[in-house]
Protein backbone atom coordinates (compact mmCIF):
# COMPACT_ATOMS: atom_id res chain seq x y z
CA UNK A 1 0.00 0.00 0.00
CA UNK A 2 1.38 3.13 -0.73
CA UNK A 3 2.10 5.59 1.42
CA UNK A 4 -0.27 8.24 0.76
CA UNK A 5 -2.95 5.67 0.41
CA UNK A 6 -1.76 5.21 4.60
CA UNK A 7 -1.87 8.89 5.20
CA UNK A 8 -6.12 8.52 4.00
CA UNK A 9 -6.31 5.64 6.09
CA UNK A 10 -5.06 7.38 9.11
CA UNK A 11 -6.72 10.26 8.62
CA UNK A 12 -10.00 8.44 8.47
CA UNK A 13 -11.12 9.06 12.06
CA UNK A 14 -10.19 12.62 12.36
CA UNK A 15 -11.93 13.09 8.84
CA UNK A 16 -14.83 11.36 10.53
CA UNK A 17 -14.99 13.36 13.64
CA UNK A 18 -14.47 16.67 11.65
CA UNK A 19 -17.02 15.95 8.78
CA UNK A 20 -19.83 14.55 11.89
CA UNK A 21 -19.30 17.21 14.24
CA UNK A 22 -21.25 19.91 12.42
CA UNK A 23 -24.70 20.05 12.44
CA UNK A 24 -25.84 17.95 9.17
CA UNK A 25 -27.83 21.17 8.57
CA UNK A 26 -25.09 23.28 7.90
CA UNK A 27 -25.33 25.95 4.76
CA UNK A 28 -23.96 23.86 1.61
CA UNK A 29 -21.48 25.94 -0.68
CA UNK A 30 -24.13 26.59 -3.30
CA UNK A 31 -26.69 27.63 -0.86
CA UNK A 32 -27.39 31.70 -0.51
CA UNK A 33 -25.52 32.83 2.59
CA UNK A 34 -27.72 33.19 5.66
CA UNK A 35 -30.33 30.27 4.33
CA UNK A 36 -30.59 26.65 5.17
CA UNK A 37 -31.03 24.25 2.30
CA UNK A 38 -34.49 21.83 3.47
CA UNK A 39 -32.07 18.88 3.27
CA UNK A 40 -28.58 19.64 3.20
CA UNK A 41 -26.32 17.38 0.09
CA UNK A 42 -23.24 18.67 0.86
CA UNK A 43 -20.40 16.60 0.92
CA UNK A 44 -19.36 13.28 -0.76
CA UNK A 45 -21.37 10.43 -2.25
CA UNK A 46 -20.68 7.35 -4.10
CA UNK A 47 -22.74 6.15 -6.92
CA UNK A 48 -22.47 2.58 -5.76
CA UNK A 49 -21.47 -0.30 -8.33
CA UNK A 50 -24.53 -2.96 -8.04
CA UNK A 51 -21.99 -6.60 -7.74
CA UNK A 52 -23.61 -9.50 -9.40
CA UNK A 53 -22.53 -12.81 -8.81
CA UNK A 54 -20.11 -14.91 -11.44
CA UNK A 55 -24.03 -16.06 -13.27
CA UNK A 56 -24.79 -12.10 -12.96
CA UNK A 57 -27.56 -12.35 -10.75
CA UNK A 58 -27.12 -9.51 -7.80
CA UNK A 59 -25.40 -10.15 -5.33
CA UNK A 60 -26.81 -9.12 -2.48
CA UNK A 61 -24.54 -10.49 0.54
CA UNK A 62 -21.26 -9.01 -1.43
CA UNK A 63 -23.51 -5.83 -1.45
CA UNK A 64 -23.66 -5.93 2.18
CA UNK A 65 -19.76 -6.42 2.84
CA UNK A 66 -18.77 -3.36 0.85
CA UNK A 67 -21.56 -1.16 2.51
CA UNK A 68 -19.69 -2.32 6.01
CA UNK A 69 -16.43 -0.83 4.67
CA UNK A 70 -18.00 2.08 3.39
CA UNK A 71 -19.72 3.00 7.18
CA UNK A 72 -16.42 3.48 8.33
CA UNK A 73 -15.64 6.16 5.40
CA UNK A 74 -17.52 9.58 6.30
CA UNK A 75 -19.35 9.85 2.81
CA UNK A 76 -22.60 12.47 3.22
CA UNK A 77 -24.77 9.12 1.92
CA UNK A 78 -24.64 6.67 -0.76
CA UNK A 79 -26.44 6.86 -4.52
CA UNK A 80 -27.73 3.58 -5.06
CA UNK A 81 -29.42 2.84 -9.44
CA UNK A 82 -27.11 5.72 -11.08
CA UNK A 83 -25.45 4.68 -14.32
CA UNK A 84 -22.47 3.05 -12.46
CA UNK A 85 -24.99 0.92 -10.54
CA UNK A 86 -25.88 -0.48 -14.14
CA UNK A 87 -29.31 0.37 -13.48
CA UNK A 88 -30.60 0.07 -17.44
CA UNK A 89 -29.30 -3.58 -16.72
CA UNK A 90 -31.57 -4.21 -13.68
CA UNK A 91 -35.21 -5.28 -13.74
CA UNK A 92 -37.83 -3.31 -11.37
CA UNK A 93 -37.64 -6.11 -9.01
CA UNK A 94 -33.94 -5.86 -8.20
CA UNK A 95 -34.00 -2.09 -8.04
CA UNK A 96 -36.47 -2.36 -5.21
CA UNK A 97 -34.12 -5.26 -3.32
CA UNK A 98 -31.24 -3.33 -4.00
CA UNK A 99 -32.52 -0.17 -2.44
CA UNK A 100 -34.38 -1.81 0.39
CA UNK A 101 -30.73 -3.77 0.90
CA UNK A 102 -28.58 -0.36 0.75
CA UNK A 103 -31.30 1.01 3.78
CA UNK A 104 -31.22 -1.65 5.81
CA UNK A 105 -27.41 -1.32 6.09
CA UNK A 106 -27.33 2.28 5.93
CA UNK A 107 -26.82 4.73 9.21
CA UNK A 108 -29.97 6.60 9.39
CA UNK A 109 -27.73 10.06 9.65
CA UNK A 110 -27.01 9.38 5.95
CA UNK A 111 -28.46 10.40 2.68
CA UNK A 112 -29.65 7.71 0.59
CA UNK A 113 -30.42 8.71 -2.78
CA UNK A 114 -32.17 6.46 -5.60
CA UNK A 115 -32.46 6.67 -9.18
CA UNK A 116 -35.66 6.73 -10.76
CA UNK A 117 -35.77 8.33 -13.90
CA UNK A 118 -37.74 6.31 -16.76
CA UNK A 119 -38.54 7.08 -20.24
CA UNK A 120 -42.04 8.15 -19.21
CA UNK A 121 -43.38 10.73 -16.66
CA UNK A 122 -45.56 7.85 -15.92
CA UNK A 123 -43.08 5.43 -14.96
CA UNK A 124 -40.88 7.60 -13.24
CA UNK A 125 -43.20 8.55 -10.84
CA UNK A 126 -44.34 5.10 -10.21
CA UNK A 127 -40.58 3.73 -10.12
CA UNK A 128 -40.30 7.41 -7.80
CA UNK A 129 -43.04 6.39 -4.72
CA UNK A 130 -41.95 2.37 -4.95
CA UNK A 131 -38.11 4.05 -4.14
CA UNK A 132 -39.59 6.41 -1.23
CA UNK A 133 -41.58 3.20 -0.25
CA UNK A 134 -38.27 1.27 -0.23
CA UNK A 135 -36.40 4.10 2.28
CA UNK A 136 -34.78 6.08 -0.28
CA UNK A 137 -34.56 9.69 0.84
CA UNK A 138 -34.27 11.59 -2.34
CA UNK A 139 -34.62 10.31 -5.92
CA UNK A 140 -32.31 11.15 -8.74
CA UNK A 141 -33.80 11.59 -11.70
CA UNK A 142 -32.35 11.69 -14.99
CA UNK A 143 -33.31 13.13 -18.00
CA UNK A 144 -35.52 11.11 -20.71
CA UNK A 145 -33.72 10.61 -23.80
CA UNK A 146 -34.60 7.68 -26.07
CA UNK A 147 -36.78 10.45 -27.94
CA UNK A 148 -34.22 13.25 -27.08
CA UNK A 149 -35.13 15.20 -30.10
CA UNK A 150 -38.20 16.35 -28.80
CA UNK A 151 -36.75 16.44 -25.21
CA UNK A 152 -37.51 20.37 -25.15
CA UNK A 153 -37.05 22.69 -22.58
CA UNK A 154 -40.96 22.98 -22.13
CA UNK A 155 -41.08 18.32 -22.17
CA UNK A 156 -38.45 18.72 -19.43
CA UNK A 157 -40.02 21.07 -17.44
CA UNK A 158 -43.48 19.59 -17.66
CA UNK A 159 -41.77 15.96 -16.90
CA UNK A 160 -40.00 16.75 -13.58
CA UNK A 161 -42.88 19.87 -12.46
CA UNK A 162 -45.18 16.30 -12.59
CA UNK A 163 -42.46 14.26 -10.97
CA UNK A 164 -41.53 16.42 -8.37
CA UNK A 165 -45.44 17.15 -7.66
CA UNK A 166 -46.04 13.46 -6.93
CA UNK A 167 -42.81 12.81 -5.60
CA UNK A 168 -42.92 11.74 -1.89
CA UNK A 169 -39.36 12.72 -1.56
CA UNK A 170 -37.13 15.13 -2.77
CA UNK A 171 -35.80 15.13 -6.33
CA UNK A 172 -32.52 15.70 -7.49
CA UNK A 173 -32.06 16.64 -11.30
CA UNK A 174 -29.49 14.19 -13.12
CA UNK A 175 -27.81 15.40 -16.40
CA UNK A 176 -25.16 12.81 -17.73
CA UNK A 177 -24.91 13.90 -21.48
CA UNK A 178 -21.94 10.99 -21.82
CA UNK A 179 -24.91 8.67 -21.74
CA UNK A 180 -27.87 10.45 -22.49
CA UNK A 181 -26.72 12.67 -25.73
CA UNK A 182 -28.80 15.47 -23.69
CA UNK A 183 -27.53 17.68 -21.31
CA UNK A 184 -30.68 19.33 -19.21
CA UNK A 185 -30.96 23.00 -20.72
CA UNK A 186 -30.16 25.74 -18.64
CA UNK A 187 -33.26 27.21 -18.85
CA UNK A 188 -34.97 24.31 -17.21
CA UNK A 189 -33.26 24.08 -14.42
CA UNK A 190 -33.55 27.53 -13.48
CA UNK A 191 -37.32 26.77 -13.92
CA UNK A 192 -37.23 23.48 -12.16
CA UNK A 193 -34.96 25.01 -9.36
CA UNK A 194 -38.00 27.00 -8.22
CA UNK A 195 -40.04 23.96 -7.15
CA UNK A 196 -40.72 23.13 -3.82
CA UNK A 197 -39.62 19.48 -4.07
CA UNK A 198 -36.75 19.85 -6.31
CA UNK A 199 -33.91 20.40 -4.02
CA UNK A 200 -31.03 19.83 -6.94
CA UNK A 201 -29.00 18.74 -9.84
CA UNK A 202 -26.48 16.30 -10.23
CA UNK A 203 -24.23 17.84 -13.37
CA UNK A 204 -21.85 15.13 -14.77
CA UNK A 205 -21.16 17.33 -18.34
CA UNK A 206 -17.71 18.69 -16.57
CA UNK A 207 -18.94 22.12 -18.06
CA UNK A 208 -17.68 24.64 -15.03
CA UNK A 209 -19.13 27.65 -16.66
CA UNK A 210 -22.29 26.00 -16.61
CA UNK A 211 -22.30 24.58 -13.37
CA UNK A 212 -21.24 28.09 -12.12
CA UNK A 213 -23.93 29.96 -13.92
CA UNK A 214 -26.54 27.39 -12.09
CA UNK A 215 -25.13 27.61 -8.98
CA UNK A 216 -25.33 32.06 -9.83
CA UNK A 217 -29.04 31.99 -11.32
CA UNK A 218 -30.53 29.41 -8.53
CA UNK A 219 -28.75 31.45 -5.38
CA UNK A 220 -31.87 32.53 -4.10
CA UNK A 221 -33.35 29.27 -4.47
CA UNK A 222 -33.76 25.73 -1.83
CA UNK A 223 -31.11 24.06 -4.36
CA UNK A 224 -27.70 22.71 -4.41
CA UNK A 225 -25.25 21.76 -7.21
CA UNK A 226 -23.55 18.61 -6.90
CA UNK A 227 -20.41 18.15 -9.13
CA UNK A 228 -21.04 14.62 -11.49
CA UNK A 229 -17.54 13.70 -11.39
CA UNK A 230 -14.24 13.43 -9.34
CA UNK A 231 -12.04 14.60 -12.50
CA UNK A 232 -13.53 18.14 -11.49
CA UNK A 233 -14.50 18.40 -7.98
CA UNK A 234 -12.49 21.23 -7.06
CA UNK A 235 -13.08 23.22 -9.82
CA UNK A 236 -17.22 22.99 -8.61
CA UNK A 237 -16.50 23.67 -4.77
CA UNK A 238 -14.85 26.74 -6.42
CA UNK A 239 -17.90 27.62 -8.35
CA UNK A 240 -20.34 27.32 -5.40
CA UNK A 241 -20.73 23.22 -5.62
CA UNK A 242 -22.07 21.83 -2.55
CA UNK A 243 -20.28 18.42 -3.10
CA UNK A 244 -19.75 15.56 -5.45
CA UNK A 245 -21.18 12.26 -6.82
CA UNK A 246 -18.41 10.64 -7.88
CA UNK A 247 -17.97 7.16 -9.04
CA UNK A 248 -13.88 7.17 -8.34
CA UNK A 249 -15.59 7.03 -4.53
CA UNK A 250 -16.42 3.77 -4.49
CA UNK A 251 -12.19 3.08 -4.87
CA UNK A 252 -10.90 6.00 -3.08
CA UNK A 253 -13.54 7.31 -0.87
CA UNK A 254 -11.03 8.96 1.95
CA UNK A 255 -9.29 10.92 0.05
CA UNK A 256 -11.95 12.21 -1.88
CA UNK A 257 -13.71 13.08 1.80
CA UNK A 258 -10.18 14.59 2.33
CA UNK A 259 -10.50 16.67 -0.72
CA UNK A 260 -13.78 17.69 0.31
CA UNK A 261 -12.72 18.69 3.31
CA UNK A 262 -9.44 20.56 2.63
CA UNK A 263 -12.04 22.80 0.06
CA UNK A 264 -14.36 23.54 2.50
CA UNK A 265 -11.45 24.89 5.15
CA UNK A 266 -10.25 26.97 2.10
CA UNK A 267 -6.74 25.13 1.98
CA UNK A 268 -6.53 25.07 -1.48
CA UNK A 269 -3.08 24.50 -1.84
CA UNK A 270 -3.36 21.38 -0.26
CA UNK A 271 -6.72 20.65 -1.79
CA UNK A 272 -5.58 21.61 -5.44
CA UNK A 273 -2.35 18.76 -4.92
CA UNK A 274 -4.75 16.28 -3.79
CA UNK A 275 -6.44 16.69 -7.02
CA UNK A 276 -4.10 16.36 -9.52
CA UNK A 277 -3.61 13.21 -8.42
CA UNK A 278 -7.12 12.16 -8.72
CA UNK A 279 -7.53 13.67 -12.42
CA UNK A 280 -5.93 10.22 -14.15
CA UNK A 281 -7.53 7.56 -11.84
CA UNK A 282 -11.02 9.00 -12.20
CA UNK A 283 -10.61 9.55 -16.38
CA UNK A 284 -9.79 5.58 -15.77
CA UNK A 285 -12.93 4.21 -14.04
CA UNK A 286 -14.96 6.99 -16.44
CA UNK A 287 -14.79 7.34 -19.85
CA UNK A 288 -11.48 5.74 -19.91
CA UNK A 289 -12.59 1.84 -19.25
CA UNK A 290 -15.92 2.16 -17.61
CA UNK A 291 -17.88 0.29 -14.84
CA UNK A 292 -15.24 -2.87 -15.81
CA UNK A 293 -12.55 -0.43 -15.05
CA UNK A 294 -14.19 0.90 -11.77
CA UNK A 295 -15.18 -2.99 -10.79
CA UNK A 296 -11.75 -4.01 -11.44
CA UNK A 297 -10.02 -0.84 -8.75
CA UNK A 298 -12.35 -1.64 -6.74
CA UNK A 299 -11.09 -5.22 -6.10
CA UNK A 300 -7.24 -3.53 -5.56
CA UNK A 301 -8.48 -1.87 -2.82
CA UNK A 302 -10.68 -4.70 -0.65
CA UNK A 303 -14.16 -4.06 -2.21
CA UNK A 304 -15.63 -6.39 -4.23
CA UNK A 305 -16.09 -5.52 -7.56
CA UNK A 306 -16.97 -8.75 -10.19
CA UNK A 307 -18.42 -9.12 -12.94
CA UNK A 308 -20.35 -6.38 -15.09
CA UNK A 309 -23.94 -7.34 -16.60
CA UNK A 310 -23.79 -8.36 -20.26
CA UNK A 311 -23.36 -7.04 -22.81
CA UNK A 312 -20.74 -5.16 -20.66
CA UNK A 313 -17.38 -7.01 -21.29
CA UNK A 314 -14.47 -7.11 -18.70
CA UNK A 315 -11.18 -5.63 -19.39
CA UNK A 316 -8.46 -7.12 -21.43
CA UNK A 317 -5.44 -8.24 -19.69
CA UNK A 318 -3.64 -5.15 -21.46
CA UNK A 319 -6.07 -2.98 -20.10
CA UNK A 320 -5.88 -4.03 -16.57
CA UNK A 321 -2.27 -3.47 -16.90
CA UNK A 322 -2.90 -0.09 -17.76
CA UNK A 323 -5.51 0.66 -15.38
CA UNK A 324 -2.86 -0.36 -12.31
CA UNK A 325 -0.28 1.68 -13.85
CA UNK A 326 -2.92 4.48 -14.13
CA UNK A 327 -3.39 4.47 -10.46
CA UNK A 328 0.01 3.45 -9.11
CA UNK A 329 2.03 6.26 -11.57
CA UNK A 330 -0.13 8.54 -9.23
CA UNK A 331 0.59 6.88 -6.18
CA UNK A 332 -2.78 5.19 -4.86
CA UNK A 333 -0.99 0.98 -5.26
Amino acid sequence: MAFSTRLAFSLRPALAALHWAAPRHCRGLSTPQGSEPSLDLGGIFPPLATPFSPSQEVDYAQLEGNLRRYASIPFRGLVVLGSNGEYPYLAPRERVEVVSCVRRALPRDRLLLAGSGCESTQATIELTVSMAEAGADVALVVTPCYYRGAMTTAALVHHYTEVGDASPIPVVLYSVPANTGLDLPMEAVITLAQHPNIIGIKDSGGDITRMGLMVHKTRQEDFQVLAGSAGFLLASYAVGASGGVCALANVLGDPLCQLDYLCRKGQWQEARDLQHRLIEPNTAVTRRFGIPGLKKAMEWFGYYGGPCRAPLAPLSPAQVEELRSTFTANGWL
